[in-house]
């Protein structure tokens, strides 16, 4: 299935970044936006409003954690995935009473990480957009 969403992901590193778009475009018919750290992801988010946003933990200028909290502001429907390579449970309960709908280790393999993307798009977003057969 592919999806007709956007998606934005948010990672201050280019590889991780450059990985996760490649995965996603697996994925999606829409747009996919890039940012480097979560003022960024906030600038992005205001203008072009994705689907879906794939969200860094650790990043400098403004965390992931405060970037999950703004956008939720922004849209309290926001479709967040966290990203982290150290999952630690605070932050995990963090982020879900901050509103993010679900959570990927980056040493995920990379089947589970499409999976998690998957589940998380049919639970939040199908209802709301069309998936068509690829």
């Amino acid at each position: 299935m592919a999806y007709k969403i956007n998606a934005l992901i948010v990672d201050d590193d280019d590889h991780v970044r450059g990985f996760l778009v490649v995965l996603i475009r697996r994925l999606l018919e829409g747009v996919v936006f890039e940012a480097r750290h979560g003022q960024e992801a906030i600038e992005i988010y205001k203008a072009e409003k994705p689907d879906l946003v794939l969200l860094d933990v650790n990043m400098p200028h403004m965390n992931g954690l405060d970037a999950l909290r703004q956008i939720r502001a922004l849209n309290p429907d926001a479709v967040i995935i966290m990203l982290t390579s150290l999952a630690t449970r605070r932050i995990v309960e963090d982020a879900a009473d901050l509103g993010a709908c679900n959570f990927i280790r980056k040493d995920t393999p990379k089947s589970q990480i499409l999976e998690v993307i998957t589940n998380t798009i049919e639970e939040h977003l199908v209802p709301q957009t069309e998936a068509t057969q690829s």
